[in-house]
């Protein structure tokens, strides 16, 4: 699967989804436990930053325009835990229905070099609530990977979204060709590091007498591959061959 079999109603039935269960994990720990592959974070950091973004999204994308909206928010005070419960709910409803309402052509202002419309949001908050998801859910102990075709659709984002638009964690001056490989999507990927710069090469058209030899190859499922880029899992816990540097450079979370 890639980008251009997911849709609006995909991404949607994966935030209907994950959104409860995410809410569900949240409530079940109470607002002190640790998130473990946040540092410093706990469960009521991660209900306050997500309330404040869904907010800050629901707000930006309704706009109709493709400027630049006003910066983030800071932090406000926080209120009591059940409050903070219910504004949760009540941003993760509100978002799905905001998104909903839009065609995915709508004009709509993002922070990557792509085309400014909603659909660009609709595909983000999938993937920000799924990974959250799995997030809360460690916190509570039970974590269960990110649906493989979500999943699948997560790296792919990762690759054409997150590292092309400079949101990148790991070194920036190296070069190579990783290849990536999601076992249980049979799905796989080549990416050329220039240093800075990146290509995401297209699987579908490279010849054998192309020079993609990959220099690093990780191979583990599709949830694996993206909450490793994500920040969080330990690349340990997938199959790495080669130069795991570059493996490192893909890292976005």
């Amino acid at each position: 699967m890639n980008r251009l079999h997911a849709t609006k109603d995909f991404w949607l039935a994966a935030l209907r989804a994950d959104g409860p269960a995410l809410w569900e994990a949240v409530a079940e720990t109470g607002p002190d436990v640790p998130v473990p592959g946040i540092p410093d974070w706990t469960t009521g950091d991660l209900a306050a930053h997500l309330t404040d973004l869904l907010r800050w999204v629901r707000a930006t994308v309704a706009r109709g325009v493709t400027d630049r909206p006003d910066p983030y928010p800071a932090p406000g005070p926080r209120p009591a835990w059940d409050e903070s419960l219910d504004q949760l709910r009540r941003e993760l409803t509100g978002a799905i229905e905001t998104l909903e309402a839009l065609d995915p052509d709508f004009p709509a202002w993002n922070w990557a070099p792509q085309p400014k419309r909603a659909a660009f949001w609709d595909r983000r908050m999938a993937h920000e609530i799924s990974v959250h998801r799995w997030d809360a859910e460690a916190a509570a102990g039970r974590p269960t990977p990110i649906e493989t075709k979500l999943a699948t659709d997560g790296v792919a984002e990762i690759l054409d979204t997150w590292l092309p638009a400079g949101k990148r964690q790991g070194p920036t001056d190296l070069h190579g060709v990783v290849h990536l490989v999601g076992t249980d999507a049979e799905q796989e990927w080549f990416v050329r590091l220039r240093g800075a710069g990146i290509a995401l090469l297209d699987t579908g058209t490279i010849l054998d007498t192309d020079d993609h030899h990959a220099r690093a190859k990780a191979i583990g499922t599709a949830s694996d591959l993206q909450l490793t880029l994500m920040g969080r899992k330990r690349p340990d816990q997938l199959a790495i061959s080669g130069d795991p540097r570059l493996f490192q450079a893909l890292r976005a979370g």
